[in-house]
């Protein structure tokens, strides 16, 4: 595919900025990887490796590890922001003093702002001045680092309110192992792939409780029903939660070892406390955050969330996670359908 070769800067150079950046580069791309580690940048640059987070990866040599932002991002329009969304403010904060020429900011992050209850969109557009902004996209959907930087085939959505800087980042990344899509849905997109990090560790809980396959399900089902009701209040397509980055996204991060949150749910199932399982991990576990924040939009939008209620008492209020689950198998009876009636008429309402 004969495309322009650009220059880019990724911001984050944790496991899947590390991937994105494979992908770039796999494309004839320029990518300059940035980082707070020294040691890591370090080890990017002479061995071509980054070994804390890809493990026996070999990188492209035209991926060149950054210390120093300000020369990451040099010259550059478009910027690849991976990094959690509590850090995201922090890092806009130190673009705001160096970059000088309009930025696409391409966020690959998902999560929800606990408190604002602002979407990782709306963050970058509340820190960097209209001036020093050009377009926010929104790259998500099933894809695990690891398997990405296997190149192993991979499908994700793209969105942005200016579709055509969706369909240029679009064109950034596509080749024949990375499939990508473009969704003019951006509410979507982003709900979808932050509140799944919530069902998955409710499924790796469950897991972790020894319940099996049947509850999986359900968890899977039923959480895609809360991620589509609270979604649809908030103006996003319910169509979208049938896609890549609603039952797609949730599928792959409720039944995969690689997900992080499902492996951080599953230690608590096994009776691990919070603290425990996030010293446990060492990588940022977005589903916990995202979970307070869900918690909260539910009482904002006055939308039944049992899941996010449950894992929310788990996390925050201390309730066993046997007993969690015990109330929510004893909840009053009601019928599936109401949900697909209330998203429904929520969407036509809004229309």
């Amino acid at each position: 595919m004969n495309r322009p070769k650009e220059k880019v800067a990724v911001i984050g150079a944790g496991s899947w900025g590390t991937a994105l950046s494979m992908v770039l580069a796999d494309n004839g791309h320029r990518v300059r990887l940035w980082g707070h580690n020294q040691a890591q940048i370090d080890e990017i640059n002479e061995k071509h490796m980054n070994s804390k987070y890809l493990p026996d990866i070999l990188l492209p040599e035209s991926i060149e590890g950054y210390h120093s932002m300000a020369e990451a991002m040099d010259h550059i329009n478009t910027i690849i922001l991976a990094v959690p969304t509590k850090a995201i403010r922090e890092v806009l904060g130190r673009m705001r003093e160096i970059k000088l020429e309009p930025l696409t900011i391409v966020h690959v992050s998902k999560g929800i702002e606990p408190d604002t209850l602002l979407r990782i969109s709306e963050m970058i557009e509340e820190e960097m001045p209209e001036e020093l902004l050009k377009d926010v996209v929104v790259l998500s959907g099933p894809s695990h680092a690891e398997e990405v930087s296997l190149r192993h085939p991979t499908t994700v959505t793209v969105s942005a309110k200016n579709m055509s800087a969706a369909e240029r980042v679009q064109d950034l990344f596509i080749n024949q192992n990375f499939r990508v899509y473009t969704n003019p849905d951006l509410i979507g997109v982003e709900i979808g792939g932050a509140l799944k990090n919530i069902i998955a560790l409710a499924a790796g809980l469950s897991d972790g409780l020894g319940y099996g396959d049947n509850a999986k399900a359900a968890l899977i089902t039923r959480g895609l029903a809360e991620i589509a009701r609270l979604g649809t209040k908030m103006g996003a397509n319910p169509l979208t939660f049938s896609g890549l980055t609603g039952i797609g996204d949730l599928v792959v991060t409720c039944t995969s070892v690689h997900s992080r949150n499902w492996r951080a749910g599953n230690l608590l199932g096994k009776g691990k406390n919070l603290e425990e399982v996030l010293e446990n991990m060492g990588m940022v576990v977005e589903g916990v955050r995202t979970t307070k924040a869900a918690y909260q939009l539910a009482g904002k939008y006055q939308v039944k969330m049992p899941i996010s209620q449950a894992l929310y008492d788990i996390l925050f209020n201390n309730i066993n996670p046997k007993d969690a689950v015990d109330a929510l198998m004893a909840r009053g009876k009601t019928h599936e359908m109401e949900d697909l009636v209330d998203i429904l008429g929520e969407r036509t309402r809004c229309e």
